[in-house]
């Protein structure tokens, strides 16, 4: 009678009193439909760190306007949950409006586009910021990206650690006010990729420059990229040993950027890769729609993705939003007594993986 990720059960909640913390209400209260899949979530983010496996998270969207990133990401990352991070230059870019004394306004989604924008406001939904806080971001990201130790072919980990390291210096100056994505990802050598760097304002900043100073010589690297995807996945189950998580948060490329890592290695390069071995995702896409967002577990062991254990017993699809679901899942996860550690630091080991798979290459028939 039970699913085939957990033991049977008897469906017999108690009633809440209002003492339950959020751990405890989510282990006995989320009994069926999307709450028994957010229990489920909830109980293979924690074991993905109890199992001590490398987590290699994804998050689409444009979810730091909404503070997700400080609230959330930023968290883990301290933590030494998130091991891997892939997510949309929108992410990053609107990360550091805080913390460079923008304002990001809640609003009212119906209140006139048009007006809005005769008003220079910027609308993501129901949040809402000047267009200075574009121009401002644009002069930061700019002035960063022509100093020389940019001026070279970057992949989007070696670029955004870069990035990163110049956002943490500037946090330590003004005392952190704002955490970000960029400056805690340098501090614990978390790579963050980018699988379509080119959609995104820090990009475009960069296609300015391409067209305007000759000796700006920043150019992204986009199949190195690719490697390196693949072979820090196969480090961590080679060299470092142990199995390897994935928590999607929202779909969209930075899902396919980072699952695809392991059909590259085992379909393409002819290297041995089983798949993820815990595959947690959060979305609202519908799953009979065909779209990568939607695409479940076992969809994704068909392509090689994820393992056939891992749909059998620790995969789950859980249909809401990123917004509503991750600040809970987070409060519970860093709860929990065993749900600190000490980072894996895989950027520290980037260029030891592609040598790694490198040598495991099989030589040209």
């Amino acid at each position: 009678m039970a699913g085939p990720n957990e033991d049977v059960r008897p469906v017999a909640p108690q009633p809440i009193t209002g003492a339950e913390g959020v751990s405890e209400l989510l282990a006995s209260r989320f009994s069926a439909f999307a709450g028994r899949g957010m229990r489920e979530v909830d109980r293979l983010m924690r074991k993905s760190i109890e199992d001590n496996c490398a987590v290699f998270a994804t998050l689409s969207g444009a979810m730091t306007p909404a503070g997700i990133g400080t609230s959330c990401i930023v968290p883990m990352i301290d933590a030494g949950a998130i091991s891997c991070l892939t997510t949309t230059g929108a992410n990053l870019y609107h990360d550091v409006h805080r913390l460079l004394g923008c304002v990001i306004h809640e609003i009212d989604p119906n209140a006139g586009d048009l007006a809005l924008r005769e008003d220079r406001v910027i609308r993501i939904y129901d949040l809402g910021f000047g267009e200075e806080t574009l121009l401002e971001t644009d002069r930061f990201f700019a002035h960063i990206v022509k100093r020389p130790e940019f001026q070279r072919s970057m992949t989007t980990p070696e670029f955004h650690h870069e990035l990163g390291r110049h956002v943490a210096a500037l946090e330590d100056e003004m005392g952190n006010p704002y955490p970000t994505v960029l400056g805690a990802c340098f501090r614990h050598g978390v790579p963050i990729f980018s699988g379509a760097v080119q959609d995104g304002s820090i990009f475009l900043n960069m296609v300015r420059l391409q067209r305007v100073d000759p000796t700006f010589a920043l150019r992204m690297d986009v199949g190195r990229d690719v490697y390196q995807m693949g072979a820090l996945q196969h480090w961590c189950r080679k060299a470092r040993g142990g199995d390897c998580a994935i928590w999607i948060f929202g779909g969209g490329v930075p899902k396919n950027y980072t699952l695809q890592g392991e059909p590259l290695l085992e379909q393409i390069l002819g290297v041995p890769a089983r798949g993820f071995d815990i595959d947690v995702q959060v979305c609202v896409d519908v799953v009979d729609n065909g779209a990568l967002s939607s695409c479940t577990a076992g969809e994704g062991h068909t392509w090689g993705k994820t393992s056939a254990e891992c749909v059998q017993k620790t995969s789950v699809y859980l249909r809401t939003d990123v917004s509503v679901a991750l600040p809970f899942l987070v409060a519970s996860l860093l709860a929990g007594p065993t749900s600190r550690r000490a980072p894996l630091r895989l950027m520290d080991h980037l260029a030891e993986a592609e040598a790694l798979l490198d040598a495991d290459l099989p030589a040209e028939s």
